[in-house]
């Protein structure tokens, strides 16, 4: 490929990719193996499918490779996981003909078919050595194991004592055998066949060449926005990487990249990214972060964005810290010598049982503002975000898209200093603040169905039992979710909801009720007239309120909108 080029694409199977010579190496500092059994069955599951009709192709997504220093060699910025895997693959069909070989079968023919099969795939025997060189060389953590161990079908001496990730390359070589060990395959040229033709041939990339790795970034980019999906994180590090000239601090940033990434994990790394940016800068959206990071670099003179960089990892460490406790209602950065330190927890219990994460930003900028100096005001912020998403999201349904707006204008308000107090921040979410009127109705008819909403009922339930909304944790309690009209209605209850009309109410908010579980299990699918004296006999409130003589769409509705009433005196912030 001319080096005037920025990219050069092609389609290509896996025998193009990995044979005519070619050497591949994973960058040093790329991340280790990772994939586990979920994606080696999904990958399995292809090729089965693939045997079955030797005329179809799967394709396997794209894979950018960058020029090496020859013709010949190639760096692979994304994709990595699948090639070594099918790297893998073939190890362990290579493997099994040498099983058949040493056990006298077809010794010849076999020996024969071990030799040219590992010169296809796996590299050619150095003549000095004997030890088989490699096509591929994985990342300084994994590239021992693969090539003293996996390409010497030479099992760990104690596999327990194996990295992490080694440990996966292990796994993933078992994995496979044992799967070859399940089909029918009974001689060696029926598992020369399959490798030949089922993942060699018939396993399909879109093979993409880029020049160097920012030129490899910029195709990300591009590719990303029209939704071509490709690993983000590694390019978005190998960029930052290529910014550090002194080897020490290279060293340093590798070690710290890897932290982070183990905090927040590998696939939540872009939106941890994104919220981080969304916190101080105008909103950008998923398919803009890297474009908004590189532009932030390329705003600094060249010899600072090493220092830049490091600067920004800092930063970066010490927010992966509170993003991984927004998660975790007993993470130890919540258990503060402070008076609110409880409401604090159970805030963030909700905030994470509601799974909205556009509030995000605004946390961001409010754990720096105040949680160390007046955690009060941080709770604050907590209790304002938990009453804006329960009536805009968890309630009220509404477009998320204009509420991600207003949290980052907020954000970045807070950030640099234009606004101070946790009841300036309401003021400039006022406009996501879902007034009573529209709640009430909202409220009023909401359905929510305890099969995918079972803990978001129980909060509300116990909110209403105990009106503090927030304060009371609904995971201590044993009750049990009453439904009135029951999920599995007798034949008596058609009286009052016809068959059709009982899907529609019996996941109303105003046909739960909290009830013990002992007395939940003596009515079961009881009529409402048998069910109710064990209502008033129940320790809760809520169910102790349920007076009605009979229970039909009218009373049921009335019971949603009183307590719908009481919602809004709950879930309110009062500034």
């Amino acid at each position: 490929m001319a080096k005037t080029n920025v990219l050069d694409t092609d389609t290509a199977n896996f025998s193009d990719i990995i044979g005519n010579g070619k050497i591949y190496h994973i960058p040093k500092y790329q991340r280790d193996y990772s994939w586990e059994e979920e994606h080696w069955d999904d990958l399995w599951q292809d090729i089965i499918n693939l045997q079955a009709d030797s005329s179809s192709y799967h394709y396997m997504g794209a894979i950018v490779l960058q020029d090496g220093s020859n013709e010949k060699e190639f760096f692979i910025i994304d994709g990595q996981q699948r090639l070594v895997t099918l790297s893998i693959i073939a190890i362990a069909v290579i493997a099994k003909i040498k099983q058949l070989q040493e056990s006298g079968i077809e010794v010849e023919e076999n020996a024969e078919r071990v030799s040219l099969l590992r010169n296809d795939y796996l590299g050619r025997k150095n003549p000095s050595s004997l030890f088989y060189s490699s096509k591929l060389f994985l990342n300084k953590n994994n590239n021992n194991f693969y090539q003293s161990n996996l390409l010497q079908f030479k099992p760990p001496i104690n596999p327990k004592s194996l990295n992490d990730s080694d440990r996966l390359l292990w796994g993933a070589y078992k994995y496979f055998l044992a799967k070859l060990s399940e089909l029918n395959l009974k001689t060696g040229c029926d598992f020369s066949n399959f490798l030949n033709d089922s993942i060699a041939r018939q396993l399909l990339f879109i093979k993409i060449n880029v020049v160097d790795e920012i030129n490899a970034y910029t195709v990300f980019e591009t590719l990303n926005a029209r939704g071509v999906e490709l690993t983000s994180t590694d390019l978005l590090k190998n960029y930052l990487f290529s910014l550090v000239n002194s080897e020490h601090d290279l060293e340093h940033i590798q070690r710290q990249w890897i932290k982070i990434s183990d905090t927040v994990s590998i696939k939540k790394l872009p939106e941890f990214l994104r919220i981080y940016i969304n916190s101080k800068e105008k909103l950008i959206r998923k398919e803009g972060l890297f474009k908004s990071i590189k532009n932030k670099f390329q705003k600094f003179p060249v010899n600072d964005r090493g220092d830049e960089v490091l600067k920004l990892l800092d930063e970066l460490e010490k927010y992966a810290y509170f993003y991984q406790a927004l998660s975790q209602a007993s993470h130890e950065l919540w258990r503060i010598d402070d008076s609110c330190a409880k409401d604090i927890r159970n805030a963030i219990k909700i905030i994470d049982l509601f799974k909205v994460k556009q509030l995000y930003p605004l946390l961001f900028s409010a754990y720096e503002k105040f949680y160390i100096d007046n955690p009060d005001n941080f709770y604050k912020i907590l209790k304002i975000c938990l009453v804006i998403s329960f009536r805009y999201n968890i309630i009220g349904g509404k477009n998320p898209n204009e509420l991600e707006r207003s949290y980052n204008e907020a954000a970045i308000k807070l950030n640099d200093g234009s606004i101070k107090l946790p009841e300036q921040v309401f003021q400039n979410l006022k406009r996501v603040y879902i007034d009573d009127d529209v709640f009430i109705n909202d409220f009023s008819y909401k359905t929510i169905k305890t099969s995918s909403g079972k803990k978001i009922v129980r909060y509300i339930l116990f909110s209403l039992e105990y009106e503090n909304g927030y304060g009371y944790d609904f995971e201590d309690d044993d009750a049990t979710i009453e439904h009135i009209l029951p999920e599995n209605p007798n034949s008596d209850w058609e009286s009052f909801f016809s068959y059709k009309e009982q899907e529609n109410y019996i996941y109303r908010l105003g046909n739960y009720t909290l009830l013990e579980p002992r007395i939940n299990r003596d009515i079961k699918n009881k009529s409402y007239a048998e069910k109710q004296p064990f209502y008033l006999e129940s320790k809760y409130r809520l169910t102790q309120e349920i007076k009605s003589p009979l229970w039909n769409k009218d009373s049921l509705q009335k019971r949603q909108e009183t307590i719908a009433q009481r919602a809004a005196h709950i879930w309110r912030c009062d500034y």
